[in-house]
């Protein structure tokens, strides 16, 4: 009996000490500096292999990730590459330090920033092999969508200060101003496989955007009819 009662205190605090360390490694914070590493090992692997040639097991290698670390962030190939063009997109992005030149053309076309020629062949090469991603169920429009959320949000940002300072009408839809010029650039990217840069930017502004946005009363007041 005596044996008994002197084991029982030290089987509980096993149990308990086995208990905090699982309640640490699963209060563990995520590390954001892996996430990039296996976002930049699959955008390398796009652009050799194409989204059909890539397989989650060739960017855990190239990560030096674990596969258990893999799925623990990203349930599927699908779901991690829509997060690594969404980060390969915002790459470039500043959202903390957004131009304030004073002309709203001039603030959206300073968010393209010019990349160096190896970049842009990277990228290329990465939206030519996507392939069978564009038809996957788990894409979807919504999904597309995601992939330029934060420079959707800069572009908002951007409009709303210009709307404020009354360089464009106040009753403009900036939202959707917002969706054609992302939309624009999913089609002309992931369907025509061709890079984004300022000069179409600059027409699509020029002919399309930039007057929807100045005129909007006058077209508000057409559709109130």
């Amino acid at each position: 009996m005596k044996k008994v009662q002197n084991d029982e205190p030290a089987s509980m605090e096993v149990s308990e000490n086995a208990a905090e360390k699982t309640k640490q490694k699963v209060g563990r914070k995520r590390d954001h500096t892996r996430d990039e590493k296996i976002l930049e090992a699959t955008i390398e692997i796009l652009a050799e292999s194409g989204f059909d040639g890539m397989t989650m097991d060739k960017v855990a290698a190239r990560a030096k990730a674990s596969k258990a670390t893999m799925y623990r962030r990203w349930s599927s190939k699908v779901e991690l590459v829509r997060d690594a063009l969404g980060w390969m997109n915002r790459s470039h992005l500043d959202l903390e330090n957004l131009p304030d030149s004073g002309s709203l053309r001039e603030d959206l076309l300073l968010l393209i920033k010019p990349q160096s020629m190896a970049e842009e062949e990277r990228k290329f090469r990465v939206l030519a092999g996507l392939g069978s991603f564009l038809q996957h169920s788990d894409t979807g429009e919504a999904g597309a969508a995601g992939i330029f959320d934060d420079w959707a949000d800069a572009n908002l940002r951007l409009m709303q200060r210009a709307a404020a300072r009354g360089e464009i009408s106040e009753h403009a839809d900036l939202e959707l101003a917002c969706r054609v010029i992302t939309s624009t650039s999913a089609f002309r990217g992931l369907v025509e496989r061709k890079p984004f840069e300022k000069v179409f930017y600059a027409a699509l502004l020029d002919g399309l955007i930039l007057p929807a946005l100045k005129h909007s009363t006058a077209n508000q007041a057409v559709a109130d009819k």
